[in-house]
């Protein structure tokens, strides 16, 4: 006897949870990757203009921080007035934008600085904030989102929010020694931006995909 169109759709309904989480996972490895990637290829904007010493990399991890920090009670807001994957395409898209106008936009803008603020740590901070607040904001609404569309029962929360963070955590490791090691000796800062832009066009591209339904 066939089944009736409300069965079948109970039928479908672990898969499609089961490959929408795998999604979100996925990108919560790229996103994180990129995230802390494109924080040490920082390092490689500011160094010409503002040096290497510990006072360069104070205002590089603080600005991250901050990021992080606003990007995590950003996401929390927005997902739960608009619990959509659409919320993570349009942040990763918005991120892939602007670190794909870095390239063009750092040496001017670090230069300007330079003649204007001076080398000192208001011009570091400046500097920071002008390369890595707004993308690496953009990119700490992953999790926060990511955790609110994977939770089906409030008794997996600890599971899931677990879940994500690990995983964003695995990928800033690998995104650390990948593009320090890797990357960094081999194409240059100016082709990672590109990469990391290519990257997060895809992970935005990739969460449309995603129903809403099946979160």
């Amino acid at each position: 006897m066939a089944r009736s169109a409300s069965e079948r759709s109970a039928a479908e309904q672990p898969l499609a949870h089961w490959l929408a989480d795998a999604a979100v996972l996925a990108n919560a490895f790229l996103v994180g990757s990129v995230l802390m990637g494109f924080e040490m290829l920082g390092s490689r904007y500011l160094f010409p203009y503002f040096g290497g010493g510990i006072d360069t990399w104070a205002g590089l991890i603080s600005t991250v921080l901050a990021a992080l920090t606003l990007g995590y009670f950003i996401g929390g807001m927005v997902v739960d007035r608009h619990p959509s994957p659409r919320v993570i395409a349009a942040a990763c898209a918005l991120a892939a934008l602007y670190l794909a106008l870095v390239p063009v936009t750092a040496d001017p803008v670090m230069g300007w600085l330079m003649d204007h603020v001076g080398d000192g740590p208001g011009a570091i901070l400046t500097a920071a904030a002008a390369l890595l607040l707004a993308p690496l904001t953009c990119l700490g609404m992953f999790s926060p989102v990511a955790v609110r569309l994977m939770l089906r029962s409030t008794h997996h929360t600890g599971r899931v929010a677990g879940l994500v963070y690990g995983v964003s955590t695995i990928g800033n490791i690998f995104g650390t020694l990948f593009t320090t090691f890797a990357l960094i000796p081999t194409i240059g800062s100016r082709a990672i931006t590109y990469l990391d832009a290519a990257v997060l066009a895809v992970s935005a591209l990739s969460m449309l995909f995603v129903s809403r339904r099946a979160m």
